[in-house]
């Protein structure tokens, strides 16, 4: 990738437009919103509020399945990044059938998606879950194959150490912390689906110990997610030891795609400031005494 920045899965990666206009806007890749065997509306509205520190969000995996999808990553394509592929299943089999069903340039395993019913979360908090569908994907395509893992665990690290082991060629942390509003005059919970996943810079504290954690005991690269709105947040996760950034929530701030470019030249302008190439800026945090 020419930048370390780039577009999380879920907000804009919709359709090929958005898709191709973030990568042309700088993202060094642009992952697309998941996509599963099965049309999918979602959950019922409400399905987004805003709260204090960032966004509740319970979509519910919404997408218009895999088979319908493919000319959205062609179009992506023509932004110049990389298309990486956000797929979900039930099990091993379902996530086989999506990679397989779909030419991208890599695949993101979503495991992690808080509030979508036998998908996500519910099968990726289990190491040995994670492990054999990581394993069954990456022995049918030939592709990078990323694992979103999720924080709504006791140990995180044993999810990335078992991604690691069914082949993954790096991991994503974080998806969204699972969480709630309810509304004080009516007593009833904001979310259509009730609960959903927080995003936003009240996560990255989290974002960065998971990083920080997988960091130090992984092999293969960390994908820093969760709370990245300015190069000073890239700077701090990358320090923890991601070696890439996605942006996810953020894109709805007063830069809106601009924040691609915006975090990658403050990036560089403070590499150049500090005379450190990037990667002795990777994990920085780890190694000082």
């Amino acid at each position: 990738m020419e930048s370390p920045v780039m577009l999380a899965a879920g907000i804009l990666g919709t359709t090929g437009a958005s898709l191709r206009r973030a990568a042309r806007a700088g993202a060094g890749a642009v992952v697309t919103k998941s996509l599963g065997v099965e049309v999918r509306e979602g959950h019922r509205g409400p399905t987004v509020v805003q709260v204090e520190g960032g966004l509740l969000n319970a979509m519910g995996l919404p997408n218009p399945s895999y088979r319908n999808f493919q000319e959205e990553i062609d179009i992506g394509r023509g932004g110049g990044s990389p298309v990486v592929a956000s797929i979900f299943g039930a099990d091993a089999e379902e996530f086989v059938e999506v990679a397989t069903g779909l030419d991208a340039d890599g695949f993101e395993l979503n495991l992690s998606c808080p509030h979508a019913e036998r998908f996500g979360a519910e099968i990726g908090c289990e190491a040995c879950n994670v492990e054999a569908i990581t394993r069954a994907v990456k022995r049918r395509v030939d592709v990078p194959v990323w694992v979103k893992l999720t924080p709504n665990v006791a140990d995180v690290v044993a999810l990335g150490l078992a991604a690691q082991r069914g082949g993954a060629d790096g991991v994503v942390a974080i998806n969204t912390l699972k969480a709630m509003a309810i509304d004080v005059e009516s007593g009833r919970p904001i979310l259509g689906n009730r609960f959903g996943g927080l995003s936003g810079p009240a996560i990255k504290p989290v974002a960065v110990r998971c990083v920080y954690d997988l960091a130090s005991a992984l092999d293969i690269p960390v994908i820093g997610v969760g709370g990245i709105a300015t190069w000073q947040d890239a700077v701090e996760i990358m320090m923890a030891g991601a070696r890439g950034v996605q942006v996810g929530t953020a894109l709805g701030s007063g830069d809106g795609y601009g924040i691609f470019r915006s975090i990658a030249e403050g990036l560089s302008g403070y590499l150049e400031r500090k005379g450190m190439a990037l990667e002795e800026l990777v994990g920085l945090a780890r190694r000082v005494p």
